[in-house]
């Protein structure tokens, strides 16, 4: 094949997208989902930006392999904790059912009993017989870096980035010439997160300045002992140095990866098992995630059976709801629906208090991701009666603020970074309140930063009838659309119905059947005119009125 293969230290992947995401983000049933769909989306821009579909993706058998804690007893000691396993007991259930997701895409799953995910991928790299992508964040398998091999280390960095690194790459990241030379760096440094102790007073830099000066660890040993004193070898560090030097020896054992497994399945497989459309459809569906199923799938160029044939005829006879599957009008991202309820109506001092956020694609709703937030002041009895939170409820039940709008920003991050867009009603009141809590908190990065594209139902609402008598709320809009809207005020409610209302004026009204690009873009004019039309009816009539047509945010 001339796909090149892809080697993925799949623990990275789901304890990355575990984190990121909230565990409120839930199967229909509750169970939750957030490791499983941001894996799902990461294979699925992997398979797409890399051009492959021969990935294998590689599990730890053992986490903690008795043949390396022998050597080091403290190795990962600290991740135990009183469970003996680091696995928190949300993200616990989510593997297996990855993993189950994986076999019906028919990605290669890899493991070999009492190894690491790291050994895995190291005797995959040492036996290929072709160039080898490995995707990870683990620093550990820079050591596979070698000049004159054609190894790459793919590592994903915040907001939708990937970073490459080569063997040429390592002089200019972290001093040393090779990945021989960065494990000693390693063993030299430490590695707090493993349990790995390093040398009293050396860091990273230290420890490439040694190594690069006097050659390789060896020599900095025998330089230590024969009492040099160059390349920022000091006495104080010098002594440091002989009285960890037993101790540098086993971390260098423990880091070393090993490659010599039995991983010619593992590396036979990748790309020779066809997708089972069927069945993955199926699984993902029961979870809420039918939407990172599909993208995964075409991203593998399976072949994806559909019903829909195309967008559906204009002006049809009963408008599109969430619940009626539709074609995504809006490019080949993905669309959810967003929704906050606040302890007030000005966007400067409004608090949140709840929030939902859930995957609309295609028109049917999916995984749901909400939050009930402690916005740290008083609930105003009028904003009570709206949504029915008291303070009572959201102090003793909800998250601290800053909890919880890091966990809002960081879900709407991983929209952006899938390409994807938020549908809302009056988006702009929510992002600009979204804006205003993070600035409040400091918290970076803020909803500018994080912001996907924008489709707001009462902006194309107002352009697709810009003559339609009667109020523009949620409530008559979604009337207006034929979309059910029976707990208004609920954020998951007004997020839903946003999106239907969304997906019936895209099938009634084919003009708005452009990219989520091209339909954001065209709102920020929308608003500017339909705020100054607004004003001006308002100043016929007597009044000195100014409208803000800012929009999606209000500053």
């Amino acid at each position: 094949m001339n796909e090149p293969l892809i080697t993925i230290d799949l623990p990275t992947l789901y304890y990355r997208a575990f984190h990121a995401l909230p565990t409120t983000m839930t199967a229909p049933d509750g169970t939750p989902v957030n490791a499983i769909r941001g894996t799902l989306d990461a294979l699925a821009t992997l398979a797409q930006d890399l051009g492959t579909r021969r990935l294998a993706a590689v599990f730890d058998a053992d986490w903690r392999p008795a043949w390396r804690t022998a050597i080091l007893p403290e190795y990962k000691a600290e991740r135990a904790g009183e469970t003996g396993s680091e696995i928190p007991p949300e993200l616990a259930p989510q593997i297996p059912m990855l993993q189950a997701l994986l076999n019906a895409a028919g990605i290669t799953s890899a493991e070999v009993p009492g190894t690491e995910a790291d050994d895995v991928i190291g005797s995959m790299v040492g036996q290929a017989a072709e160039p080898v992508t490995i995707v990870s964040t683990d620093r550990d398998l820079l050591s596979l870096l070698e000049p004159g091999h054609d190894t790459v280390l793919y590592r994903p960095k915040p907001k939708g980035v990937w970073e490459t690194i080569t063997a040429a790459d390592l002089p200019a990241l972290y001093g040393v010439d090779s990945g021989t030379a960065y494990r000693e760096l390693a063993a030299l440094r430490g590695d707090p997160s493993d349990g790995i102790a390093g040398v009293p007073g050396i860091g990273e830099k230290t420890a490439a300045k040694l190594l690069s000066g006097y050659g390789d660890l060896r020599e900095v040993l025998a330089a230590a002992a024969a009492g040099q004193r160059s390349h920022g070898l000091s006495a104080r560090r010098a002594a440091a140095l002989l009285e960890a030097a037993d101790r540098i020896w086993k971390n260098i054992e423990v880091m070393t990866i090993r490659q010599d497994l039995d991983v010619a399945e593992a590396l036979r497989a990748p790309g020779t098992h066809s997708p089972d459309v069927a069945e993955l459809t199926e699984m993902a569906d029961e979870l809420g995630l039918g939407r990172s199923a599909q993208r995964l799938l075409t991203a593998l160029r399976a072949d994806i059976p559909t019903t829909t044939g195309g967008f559906v005829p204009a002006r049809p006879s009963t408008p599109a709801r969430p619940s009626d599957p539709q074609p995504l009008p809006w490019t080949v991202g993905p669309v959810f629906a967003f929704d906050l309820e606040t302890t007030g109506v000005d966007p400067d001092t409004a608090r949140v208090v709840t929030a939902a956020l859930i995957d609309c694609t295609g028109g049917e709703a999916g995984a749901q991701t909400t939050w009930l937030v402690d916005p740290g002041v008083e609930i105003p009895a009028d904003a009570q009666a709206i949504h029915g939170i008291s303070t009572e409820t959201a102090r003793a039940n909800g998250q601290p603020a800053p909890a919880a709008l890091t966990q809002i920003l960081a879900a709407l991050e991983q929209v952006r970074a899938a390409g994807g867009a938020v549908v809302g009603h009056n988006l702009v009141y929510d992002l600009t309140v979204l804006q205003r809590e993070a600035s409040r908190y400091g918290l970076h990065p803020d909803a500018h930063a994080v912001c996907p594209w924008v489709i707001d139902t009462l902006v194309i609402d107002k352009q697709a009838e810009r003559y339609r008598r009667g109020k523009r709320t949620l409530t008559a809009t979604a009337q207006r659309w034929g979309v059910d809207l029976t707990d208004a005020h609920d954020a998951g409610a007004d997020a839903r119905a946003s999106a239907g209302i969304a997906f019936a004026i895209a099938a009634e009204y084919p003009d708005f059947r452009m990219s989520a690009e091209a339909l954001h873009a065209a709102q920020i004019e929308w608003k500017a005119a339909q705020a100054k039309d607004f004003e001006s009816f308002l100043r016929s009539k007597g009044r000195d009125a100014h409208i803000d047509g800012r929009w999606p945010f209000e500053d």
